[in-house]
C-alpha cells in the first residue's frame, strides 16, 4: 500500500525523524485554518499518490493563511497524471540551502534491502540517476545486521556528503531503518531531505509503501487505507477474505487456484476476440475450498459488477472434489435467489467429475450451461458476454 506525502510525514515523527509542522485540508477553508495554526508562510501540497507534483503545478508557496486558502482552491480538483486531487497538505515553509535524496527499499532482484543516497536531491533525481549515476550511492544492507550508527556513516560517506551534514544525515539514516522495520514498509523515501539555512537537516518530503503482506500485525494500518480510491468490489471481496481483483471486461470469473483463474483470463480474452474483443472482468480464486456459502459469496462480488454479462466458473477438482463444487454452485444459486441474473458457463474436471456434472445436470437452473473443455467453456462465456 502506498501513502500519501501527509502519512508519511506522520510516520516519520512517529519514529523521530525530523518534519516540519503540517497538517490535511480537502477543503479551501480548511487549508485556511490550518495555514493560520501553523503560522506564517507554507506551502500547499497536492495529495496523490504519483510523482511530478511540483512540475504539474501541483505545489505552491503560500504567503499567509488568505493565500493558502486561494492555493488550495486552485489545486483541489487538479488532476495530475490521472489523479483527482481530493486532499492537500499544508506544510510549514523552511528556507532550503540544500537538498539531498534518501532511500531504503527492498530489492527484489537481488533478494536484500538497498539504500540509495546522493547529494544532488530534488526534482530531477530520476534525471540525476539516470545521466550521473556516479551521484547516486547504492549500498545493500543486510536484513540481519540493518543500518546501525556505523553503516549509516558508511553508506552517508560513501555518497559523499559534506561533512558538515554526514552526522545528522546518519543520523536520520537510522531512524528511517526504524520506520522501514518497525512498518512492515517496502519503500522509505525522502526527497529532499533538505539542510535550512539555519543547518537544521529535515524530511521535507517522504514517501512510503507498506507490505500488505503485513497487515495481521499491523493493525494501525488498516487505518490509512484511502477507502475513496478503493474499488468496493474489491473491499467487499476482502471482507469476504476471497482473493479478487477487477478487470475492465464482461466475463466474469471463479476458479479454484491462482494459476488456473491466470490461465482461464488468458483463454477468456483469446475467445473473446471472436465476440467484439469480450475481455474478462475480474480475477476471483476461490481457493481449495467450494463450499455453497465461499461460492456464494464470489457470485455475489461478481453479479454486483454492471460490467459483468456472463459468468465462467472454471474449476479443477482436487483436495475439493467436483460433487462437492457442483454442490457448492447450487445452493448458491439458492441463497442468491433474484440477485443472481446472469448466465453461467460452468466447466468442471478432476476427481469426482461427472458425479459433479450429474448434480448440476439434475439441478436444471436456467442459468447454468455446462461445457466440458476450457476452451470451449470460454468461448460459451465470450458469446453470452456479447449478446
Amino acid at each position: 500500500m502506498d501513502l500519501f506525502e501527509y502519512q508519511a510525514r506522520d510516520l516519520f515523527e512517529k519514529h523521530g525523524v525530523p518534519v516540519l509542522a503540517g497538517a490535511v485540508a480537502t477543503t479551501p477553508e480548511e487549508a485556511e485554518s490550518a495555514a493560520a495554526k501553523i503560522g506564517g508562510k507554507v506551502v500547499v501540497k497536492a495529495q496523490v499518490k504519483v510523482g511530478g507534483r511540483g512540475k504539474a503545478g501541483g505545489v505552491k508557496l503560500a504567503e499567509n493563511s488568505a493565500d493558502a486558502k486561494e492555493k488550495a482552491a486552485a489545486i483541489l480538483g487538479m488532476d495530475i497524471k490521472g489523479h483527482t486531487v481530493h486532499r492537500v497538505m499544508i506544510a510549514q515553509a523552511a528556507p532550503i540551502e540544500s537538498e539531498y535524496y534518501l532511500a531504503i527499499l527492498l530489492d527484489r532482484s537481488n533478494r536484500t534491502f538497498l539504500v540509495m543516497a546522493s547529494v544532488a536531491g530534488g526534482m530531477d533525481i530520476e534525471e540525476v540517476a539516470r545521466t550521473a549515476p556516479e551521484k547516486l550511492a547504492k549500498v545493500p544492507v543486510s536484513a540481519v545486521t540493518g543500518i546501525d550508527n556505523a553503516k549509516a556513516t558508511e553508506i552517508i560517506s560513501q555518497a559523499n556528503f559534506p561533512t558538515d551534514v554526514a552526522a545528522e544525515v546518519a543520523n536520520v539514516l537510522e531512524k528511517l531503518w526504524i520506520v522501514f522495520v518497525k512498518e512492515d514498509a517496502t519503500l522509505v523515501e525522502v526527497n529532499p531531505l533538505v539542510k535550512t539555512a539555519d543547518g537544521k537537516i529535515i524530511a521535507l518530503d517522504g514517501k512510503v509503501s507498506l507490505d500488505d503482506n503485513a497487515e495481521f500485525r499491523q493493525p494501525d494500518h488498516a487505518g490509512l487505507v484511502d477507502q475513496s480510491a478503493t474499488n468496493p468490489l474489491e473491499a467487499k471481496a476482502k471482507e469476504l477474505e476471497i482473493n479478487y481483483v477487477k478487470l475492465d471486461g464482461q466475463v466474469g470469473i471463479i476458479g479454484n487456484g491462482a494459476g488456473l483463474v491466470m490461465s482461464t483470463l488468458d483463454v477468456v480474452a483469446y475467445a473473446g476476440e471472436k465476440f467484439g474483443s469480450v475481455k474478462p472482468a475480474n480475477f476471483l480464486d476461490i481457493g481449495g475450498g467450494a463450499s455453497a456459502e465461499v461460492m456464494a459469496n464470489g457470485l455475489s462480488i461478481i453479479l454486483g459488477d454492471k460490467d459483468v454479462k456472463s459468468v465462467f466458473v472454471n474449476v479443477f477438482g482436487g483436495i475439493t472434489a467436483c460433487d462437492a463444487v457442483a454442490n457448492g454452485i447450487v445452493k448458491a444459486l439458492e441463497i442468491l435467489g433474484k440477485n443472481a441474473t446472469k448466465p453461467i458457463v460452468v466447466r468442471l474436471d478432476g476427481n469426482n467429475v461427472l458425479e459433479g456434472r450429474k448434480i448440476l445436470n439434475e439441478a436444471n437452473h436456467p442459468l447454468i450451461s455446462q461445457v466440458d473443455t476450457m476452451d470451449g467453456a470460454a468461448a460459451k462465456a465470450a458469446e453470452l458476454a456479447a449478446k
